[in-house]
């Protein structure tokens, strides 16, 4: 049986590449814009957590800075007193000078500045923003200038001995904005995209040859095109297609297969136990019965089963089942098989018949015509015995031709067939008829191959079948028995198995079909068929409208 190999199948099947980034520039790409992504959003959060932790900090400084300047006694009597304001900016740039402030300025009760680093402000109204200095409460907060600089600042009352407010001190240090402190922070940024670059780079090409080394070298687009055309070719063709892995779980199941199996939707990924396939459907599936075309019965349809094993790296990797459905062929055979016992049946009466000329011609020779009347006279007579035992009995003339036919070959052969006495038999509808020739030239068959006796070639003697055709409202009951050995009861369900039989003859391809063929049209009706020794049972019901057919005839 052949075998198929994953890579070399996909490889005989690989598309054209598409004119997209391959697998290894996609992920690179994919994990640089990642981490430019990453590296800006940590850098604005770093900037900002800087930026927070500098006015916590420093805040804190310039504040004690700002209260040292109020608690200071020069402080007080500079701001009590106009003409001691001089002593007021040697107390201001004393504490700018020996802190990390910027500037250190005093203002009096209006907020005027009396003391600045710049002489211009002095005179200038000290920016508030939402200080709540003159409530009398320590604030730090961000204040802007007129000239648009911010600045981290610290306010800070002072208040006289009778606790009126003189004047407030403000400690302040000037901030760098956002954008400056983003060109400060860009050679360590650049540096860390820098080594983020190589590490993604390094990382994406490993990814990308260890996934292309499990997708056997196909980029995505060629996966993705790959995977379109299987479920198009899967869902398109007529035939069946059941896909197993090395576990014996359906890993795809196409349209005709679900159909044909009478499968549940949710059948892939599940097992055949799980989805109660058994018999010969299930042997053929998991590799126990080999060969070409196997064929397998299931409820109404034959089918023909191929089973392909998958093998990928030298192991084991499930099998693809192909199967199609041959009912319509099948009846197709058997009715050439009819015609084929026919021809048989035509062969050994010509046979016959001219055994008779034979004997009719020696006795005209010998002139005796009183004995060629009476040898005439009494084969006829055997001839018409034999239609009118089987036309009282059977009035459907395609039935009734069958049982003579057969008679006549069971003479030839040796052996009698003849109909119990108590076979009634009347017409029956034209679909009812067909699966009766089926079933009874089948079982006939079957019995007379069995009555033949032959070991080694040589006859075992005369036999004898024997046939009953009862009619019920329900249907029609069959019973053939024959004068053979019978069945062995180990053996009394294997014999209706497709390709199973007991003759000598088995290597012929046709053995072992028609009892399979008799049990598929029984159960197909609602019927069985059974055996016990060399009885066959069989019942066909007849259809609602069959019933409805005769009721009307009636």
């Amino acid at each position: 049986m052949r075998r198929a190999t994953l890579s070399s199948r996909f490889r005989l099947a690989r598309l054209p590449r598409l004119a997209r980034l391959s697998l290894a520039r996609q992920f690179l790409t994919l994990q640089l814009g990642l981490i430019v992504v990453v590296l800006v959003v940590i850098a604005g959060v770093s900037i900002a957590q800087a930026n927070a932790d500098f006015r916590r900090t420093e805040g804190g400084r310039l504040l004690n800075v700002a209260e040292n300047v109020a608690s200071q006694e020069a402080v007080r009597i500079g701001l009590a007193d106009p003409e001691h304001r001089g002593i007021l900016q040697a107390s201001a740039e004393s504490a700018r000078s020996v802190s990390s402030a910027s500037y250190v300025e005093i203002t009096d009760a209006a907020r005027r500045i009396l003391t600045a680093a710049d002489p211009r402000r002095i005179g200038e109204e000290l920016p508030l923003a939402d200080s709540t200095v003159l409530q009398g409460r320590s604030w730090t907060g961000t204040v802007t200038d007129g000239s648009g600089n911010e600045s981290l600042v610290a306010h800070v009352p002072v208040f006289g001995e009778g606790g009126e407010l003189l004047g407030v001190v403000a400690a302040g240090r000037h901030t760098r904005g956002f954008a400056e402190r983003v060109r400060t922070a860009t050679p360590e940024l650049l540096l860390y995209l820098g080594i983020a670059i190589g590490l993604g780079a390094a990382g994406s090409f490993l990814l990308a040859r260890r996934i292309k080394r499990q997708t056997l070298g196909l980029e995505p687009g060629e996966i993705t095109a790959l995977v379109e055309h299987r479920e198009a070719m899967l869902h398109g063709i007529k035939e069946g297609v059941i896909g197993l892995d090395a576990h014996g779980r359906l890993t795809l199941v196409n349209d005709s297969a679900r159909e044909l199996l009478r499968l549940p939707a949710d059948a892939p990924g599940r097992t055949l136990a799980e989805l109660r396939v058994t018999g010969r459907l299930h042997d053929v599936l998991t590799g126990r019965a080999k060969g070409r075309d196997q064929v397998v019965f299931t409820g109404e349809r034959v089918l023909t089963v191929n089973r392909m094993p998958l093998v990928t790296r030298g192991q084991p990797a499930g099998s693809v089942t192909t199967m199609r459905d041959l009912t319509e062929l099948t009846a197709l055979q058997q009715q050439l098989e009819a015609t084929r016992s026919a021809t048989d049946t035509l062969r050994a009466q010509a046979h016959e018949f001219s055994n008779h000329l034979h004997v009719i011609a020696g006795l005209v020779e010998l002139r005796e015509y009183p004995e060629v009347a009476r040898y005439v006279r009494g084969v006829s007579g055997t001839h018409a015995q034999r239609s009118a035992d089987v036309n009282a009995h059977v009035a459907d003339p395609s039935l009734a031709a069958l049982l003579i036919a057969k008679a006549s070959l069971a003479a030839e052969q040796g052996s009698t067939l003849r109909l119990t006495a108590d076979s009634d038999l009347g017409p029956v509808p034209e679909s009812l008829a067909s699966d009766l020739v089926t079933v009874v030239g089948n079982l006939v068959d079957n019995a007379l191959d069995a009555v033949r006796g032959r070991s080694g070639g040589e006859p075992a003697g005369e036999g004898w079948v024997e046939v009953r055709l009862t009619e019920t409202p329900e249907g029609i009951d069959v019973l053939v028995r024959d004068s053979g050995p019978g069945v062995a009861p180990e053996l009394a369900e294997e014999i209706f198995r497709h390709g199973f039989t007991t003759k000598a003859a088995a290597r012929d391809s046709g053995r072992g079909l028609g009892l399979a063929l008799t049990r598929l049209v029984c159960t197909r009706r609602g019927g069985e068929v059974t055996v016990r020794g060399a009885e066959f049972s069989a019942r066909l019901p007849r259809t609602a409208r069959e019933r409805a057919f005769e009721g009307a005839g009636s």
